[in-house]
């Protein structure tokens, strides 16, 4: 009888580590065919978040905003802003280097503004900055805004 309850338990106990690996592969199938959320909004909205000036960071800002762009999820169904502000200032002085980057995105219908406050703070004057740059007073003041107004923020 002993025996029999042994067998009884290793046989079900295989059975249910072959059932546990069947349902471990039907899962690992099922992930394999994903393939990203489907778009149900009509229209998208984020605001890049850019508070460093750390060139990995930057680089890092400006690639998620082209990759963004470039979803084909999201072709013609975005908006995108991108507010410097903290170490992010730096990005839009005019010996950045970052001209052609920032002009590149401004092109692809992305809006490119500055922190006022952060200007004050680090005692720069506009004349400093890119002429072709918008300013908002204050950019964590941008964040909420948007944030309440539904748009998602991302900070690289």
């Amino acid at each position: 009888m002993k025996q029999i309850i042994i067998l009884c338990s290793i046989i079900f106990m295989c059975t249910t580590q072959l059932s546990h690996a069947q349902s471990i592969d039907k899962k690992l199938l099922e992930n394999a065919k994903f393939s990203g959320a489907d778009t149900h909004n009509q229209h998208y909205k984020a605001i890049y978040q850019l508070d460093s000036n750390n060139p990995d960071v930057v680089k890092k800002a400006f690639r998620n905003i082209k990759n963004v762009l470039n979803d084909p999820r999201l072709k013609g169904k975005i908006d995108l802003e991108l507010i410097t502000f903290s170490g992010g200032t730096e990005v839009m002085l005019k010996d950045s280097g970052y001209a052609d980057a920032l002009k590149e995105l401004i092109d692809k219908g992305v809006i490119v503004a500055q922190c006022s406050n952060s200007l004050q703070e680090r005692s720069l004057k506009k004349d400093q900055l890119y002429d072709f740059i918008g300013y908002v007073p204050s950019g964590n003041g941008e964040l909420v805004i948007r944030a309440s107004e539904g748009w998602v923020i991302v900070k690289p």
